[in-house]
């Protein structure tokens, strides 16, 4: 169908005609459903008129609501709003409140929590709104009381609460919850404000203290500082929180840092203690030897094999433990006093072996005088018993009555001394050596004389007895001891699970706890078990100590290639070499000789002594390179003294007061009593000379401030004056002469301000300047009016035909204006042809229309090209200010004639019309 026909047979509904629209929504019924369908339809239509008409068939705001939600109108939104509050319709309360929450248009809530009808209507849609704004004008423009104090209890922001207070003064209950509201809010925030500077006070203690080394009251500190900031009530933020564990981490690194290294120190002690008691133990065995040695009847062969094998023994423990730890002096001094006596025993033993031969060949040649010098050549200590030989020797020299004599007395004296000897070893409860030289009185009581034997009888048997209640004592303990040893070793013998080391380990110190029992409570079957189950541990124990051997091989290996290196080292020594590299070198070569341990006990102490050599030499070397770095840092510190006290430029000195310091680091360290003295009196020297330097800087900085006053009140003096007159130009280049002497500025922003503002302010005078110039320049030739009136009445008397008269000249006139005066009245006396003056005219009138920037006809532009020209040339030697420019050019009018009436007519309208262009010019 074409569609003037589907216009012409389309509904009244559906015309093109809003008015024919219009009455059609009256024929159309609500309740039918077709009729309903329509109606929507016509709620969206385009005019407005006809979308009020449908609207108004609407009883039902629900359906309204439906029609919300698809396109809203103003029209939609003022019928449902009649029906909502009640104005329209019927709808009953409860269907308009469930209706009002399902709302979302702001604009129409808020027109109903305003307009309904019911507290409760006005209530629901007031719940509904969110926005601050308009809860604020509910609470202050709803006429119902309820609404308005609930909007007041939904605004929370303190700008808000604020203009609430004040605009809310009629209704004294919303002003009274938006103060209380306001007031709580402010403690809250600052209750806050506070706890956040609580927190952050702690979390930067707490930083703070993560940063300081321990000291004894460190995690008592830390603890309390956690106890505080797990006190405040308030949530810290993930910053805060992220830094406090950070902070907290670092603090219980601290504390685990220094148990972990106190247990270490502990360690470290205890094995120290171990270390000095066994060395203790040692000794006492050593000096025990030693002392049953000089308390004996004879030495033979084999008492000095068995010292010398004991001593062996001692030397590679000893040295084995000085490794791990360093010894005690006094177990040192000990150690060093049996070393000694045991050397002096050794080498009268090397000379009685020296002197063997000879001696037994004098005894049995009977040769006196060969046996005493043999005797006297052997030099045996006195303290100590004299081998056979010797005795059988000494004895021959003697004489019989004498000797008896001598030997008695000096054996009952040696007695008594070795009773009193006995009596502190069983105080001591020493056995072995109290039962080894009670052993041996018992044997010399018999060949005392019989005074001294009954003397000493009685002691000999109360120290006997002594001996004899320590030897059942020390029975009686040790009985149980070494069944518990018998018991022990045989379960180390079966047990699997222990690993080689430690295995080895127990059963070392089982064995050694059952010597130190010595024969107390021995017992053969005890013994047999003890013996056959350390055998089963040897064997299981075979293949582990030959691989510890090999291991120990190899520690020996590397150690004497330790030795080797640091020999090489000390042999070449660098003559620039660095004291802490050394120092560095010693300590690591410490470690790795500590770590190539253990090694086998027949060469520990040769290569423990050749490392000992090497430690002492490369401390030597140490030693001689921080004395030479010391005199160089004594030179160094003499050049700093010498530089503080020059007179030069405080930067240069800072300069090579810094070169200084570099050379001093560069050099090492000195001797560590003489580096900080030295430091001390460098660094002192050294301080002063940067001090001197600031103060340097002060000062410029001091001129540098008050070059920027002076300049800043340069800028506001010249900013508050505006110059009156052209003659003020001498104040303004003053003014700039002055900033030209306060330059140069320091580098800054302030400077650039400055520098911008006063370019600014020197420009704007200029142009006032200029604008005066300009304006004086004017004035000027209007004061000239009457003078060129007066020639122009003479030109025209001269062009005239009459003769030619001279204008009087008056004395206030300007140079160049007088020699303009003249040249006019010369003019008139032999004037020039009409046309070139009309020209001259022309073309100054063409000037002043440049100066006035003003646009020239076509007929002028040759003119205008010509005069720019013109102004160019002139201006490359010395660029013309504009009023000068005026000036002159108003001075070669004044001089222009004779000028006719007409030709004056002509012109003289268009030269007033530039004047008074220039005069209202802008400036540039």
């Amino acid at each position: 169908m074409p569609g003037f026909l589907r216009r012409l047979f389309a509904p009244r509904w559906q015309h093109s005609d809003p008015a024919v629209r219009r009455q059609a929504i009256a024929r159309l019924d609500p309740a039918d459903v077709e009729d309903r369908q329509r109606l929507e339809k016509l709620a969206a239509d385009s005019d407005s008129e006809v979308r009020r008409a449908a609207l108004a068939c609407f009883e039902d705001p629900a359906r309204l609501v439906g029609l919300l939600e698809r396109s809203a109108s103003r029209e939609l939104h003022e019928r449902l709003l009649d029906l909502l509050i009640g104005r329209a319709g019927d709808t009953p309360l409860a269907f308009r409140l469930t209706l009002v929450e399902r709302l979302s248009d702001p604009d129409l809530l808020e027109t109903i929590a305003l307009q309904g009808d019911n507290q409760g209507l006005r209530l629901a849609a007031l719940a509904r709104l969110e926005d601050e704004d308009r809860l604020l004008r509910q609470a202050c423009e709803n006429g119902i009381a309820a609404v308005r104090q609930a909007a007041a209890e939904r605004i929370t922001s303190d700008t808000a609460l604020t203009q609430l207070t004040r605009r809310a003064r009629r209704d004294k209950q919303v002003a009274r919850i938006a103060r209380m509201r306001l007031n709580r809010q402010r403690e809250d925030a600052a209750e806050a404000r506070q706890r956040a500077a609580r927190r952050e006070q702690l979390l930067s203690a707490l930083e703070q203290h993560a940063e300081h080394a321990w000291e004894p009251l460190y995690a008592g500190r830390y603890r309390h500082l956690q106890r505080e900031w797990d006190a405040l009530p308030d949530v810290p933020t993930r910053s805060q929180e992220q830094r406090f564990h950070e902070a907290a981490l670092r603090c219980r690194k601290t504390i685990a840092d220094h148990e972990a290294q106190h247990h270490a120190l502990a360690a470290a002690d205890q094995r120290r203690d171990d270390a000095d008691e066994t060395r203790r133990s040692l000794i006492e065995a050593l000096e025990d030897t030693l002392a049953g040695l000089r308390q004996g009847e004879r030495i033979g062969e084999q008492d000095i094999a068995s010292l010398q094998a004991q001593k062996r023994l001692l030397a590679n423990r000893w040295q084995t433990l000085s490794d791990q730890h360093a010894p005690d002096t006094t177990l040192s001094e000990r150690y060093n006093a049996a070393l000694i006596e045991h050397e002096r025993i050794l080498a009268a033993w090397q000379r009685t072996e020296t002197q063997a031969a000879t001696l037994k060949q004098a005894l049995e040649a009977r040769d006196d005088p060969a046996i005493r010098d043999a005797v006297d050549a052997l030099d045996w200590p006195s303290d100590l018993p004299p081998p056979a030989l010797l005795a059988h020797a000494q004895r021959r020299l003697s004489d019989q009555r004498s000797e008896a004599a001598g030997e008695a007395t000096a054996s009952a004296e040696r007695f008594a001394q070795e009773l009193g000897t006995l009596d502190e070893l069983l105080d001591r409860g020493a056995f072995k050596r109290a039962s080894r030289l009670h052993q041996s009185l018992r044997q010399r009581l018999e060949r005392l004389p019989e005074d001294a034997r009954r003397q000493h009888l009685p002691t000999l048997k109360r120290l006997g007895a002594q001996l004899a209640e320590l030897r059942d004592w020390r029975g009686f303990v040790a009985g149980p001891k070494r069944e518990q040893l018998c018991h022990a070793i045989e379960a180390l013998a079966d047990d699997q699970d222990l690993d080689d080391g430690e295995l080895d380990r127990q059963h070392r110190q089982l064995i050694k706890d059952w010597k130190n029992l010595g024969d107390a409570a021995a017992d053969r079957e005890l013994s047999a078990r003890f013996r056959a189950a350390s055998d089963r541990i040897h064997e299981r124990l075979a293949a582990w100590r030959e691989k510890r051997d090999a291991d120990r091989q190899q520690n020996l290996i590397a150690r004497q290639g330790l030795c080797e290196q640091l020999e090489a080292l000390i042999a070449k020594p660098d003559p620039q070499a660095d004291p802490d590299v050394l120092r560095q070198i010693r300590d690591r070569a410490r470690e790795q000789w500590r770590r190539f341990s253990p090694v086998p006990r027949d060469q520990a102490e040769a290569v423990g002594q050749r490392f000992g050599n090497i430690r002492h030499a490369l401390q030597m070397l140490i030693d001689q390179r921080a004395q030479e770095i010391a005199a160089s840092k004594r030179e160094l510190v003499e050049q700093a003294q010498a530089l503080q006290n020059d007179d030069g430029p405080a930067a240069q000195r800072a300069e090579r007061a810094k070169a200084l310091q570099r050379r001093w680091r560069e050099l090492g360290r000195a001797p560590k009593g003489e580096e900080q003295t030295l430091w001390r009196t460098f660094r002192g020297a050294c301080d002063n000379i940067f001090a001197a330097r600031e103060n340097e800087r002060d000062d410029r900085a001091q001129r540098t401030r008050q070059r920027l006053d002076a300049m800043q009140e340069l800028i506001e003096r010249l900013d508050a004056w505006q110059p009156e007159s052209n003659q003020d130009a001498l104040i303004l280049e003053a003014a700039i002469a002055e900033a030209e002497d306060l330059e140069p500025l320091p580098q800054g922003r302030r400077s650039e301000g400055m520098r911008r503002r006063w370019s600014g302010i020197v420009r704007a005078r200029r142009e006032r300047l200029s604008r005066l110039a300009i304006s004086e320049a004017i004035h000027g030739w209007q004061a000239l009016r009457p003078l060129l009136d007066a020639h122009l009445q003479a030109d025209a008397k001269a062009l005239a035909g009459e003769p030619a008269a001279d204008v009087e000249e008056h004395d206030s006139l300007a140079a160049d204006i007088q020699r303009a005066h003249r040249q006019r009245n010369a003019l008139r006396r032999d004037p020039p042809e009409a046309n070139q003056i009309a020209d001259r005219l022309a073309r100054l009138r063409v000037h002043l229309a440049l100066l006035a920037g003003s646009q020239v006809s076509r007929d002028d532009e040759p003119l205008r090209l010509a005069i720019q020209v013109e102004r160019l040339n002139e201006g490359l030697g010395r660029e013309q200010t504009k009023a000068e420019e005026l000036h002159g050019v108003l001075a070669e009018i004044f001089a222009t004639g004779p000028v006719s009436p007409e030709l004056w007519q002509r012109e003289a309208g268009e030269l007033d019309l530039q004047l008074s262009r220039l005069a209202e010019l802008p400036p540039a």
